[in-house]
């Protein structure tokens, strides 16, 4: 009886380590790299830095730190609130702050636009925050 149990878990020892793990299968590479798969996750990061820096860079200047004042806003409030908007809220007010830039630089827009475009930036930060 124990030769019988013996040789029963050696054939299905021997047939289960020859059928589940064929030779070539740990040496084929996968569909999505490891290196491609680590930038996929990091790309909606970087972005996101990428856009709440426009926007800092816009609320840093000084008609921004003037209109704060007038509006009677900390930047570190506002700083804070920026860190907590919506991705999509947060992509499309980087969006206007870096055509405001751009078009400042550019002599396109006055002092005066370029404030009224700062405070309805921080409005609409401000009501983003408050409607969470």
């Amino acid at each position: 009886m124990r030769f019988r149990v013996k040789m029963c878990a050696s054939v299905l020892a021997l047939s289960l380590s020859s059928v589940a793990f064929p030779a070539g299968a740990q040496e084929k590479q996968h569909v999505v790299s490891l290196s491609d798969l680590t930038k996929d996750v990091a790309q909606p990061a970087q972005t996101r830095q990428a856009n709440e820096g426009a926007i800092r860079t816009l609320l840093s200047s000084d008609a921004a730190q003037k209109a704060m004042k007038s509006a009677g806003l900390n930047y570190q409030k506002v700083d804070k609130a920026i860190g907590q908007m919506s991705d999509e809220d947060l992509a499309k007010l980087a969006e206007r702050s870096r055509k405001a830039q751009s078009d400042f630089a550019a002599g396109r827009i006055s002092d005066r636009d370029l404030l009224w475009i700062i405070v309805i930036a921080l409005a609409i930060i401000v009501l983003a925050i408050a409607l969470r």
